[in-house]
C-alpha cells in the first residue's frame, strides 16, 4: 500500500465534483467525530477502573472546577 501525501489527498478531493467533496466532508467530520467519541469513552473506562481500583481519590466539586479552569487558561 502507497502513502498518500496530504497534498495528493486534496489533489484527488479537489477533481470530485463539489456534492462528492461536500459528502467527503461531512464523512470525515463524521468519523473524526465517532474516533473522539471512542477515546473519550476509553478514558472514562480507565478513569472509573483507576478509580475502582483505589488510584484516584474523590475531590470537591469546587477543586475540580478550579483545576479545570486554570487548564483551560492554560490552553489559551
Amino acid at each position: 500500500m502507497s502513502i498518500v501525501t496530504l497534498d495528493q489527498a486534496i489533489d484527488i478531493a479537489m477533481q470530485l465534483p463539489l456534492d462528492q467533496r461536500e459528502l467527503l466532508l461531512d464523512i470525515i467530520r463524521r468519523r473524526d467525530i465517532e474516533a473522539r467519541r471512542e477515546e473519550i469513552a476509553k478514558d472514562a473506562e480507565a478513569s472509573l477502573a483507576a478509580f475502582r481500583a483505589g488510584e484516584l481519590k474523590p475531590q470537591p466539586v469546587d477543586e475540580i472546577i478550579q483545576e479545570l479552569r486554570l487548564a483551560l487558561e492554560d490552553e489559551a
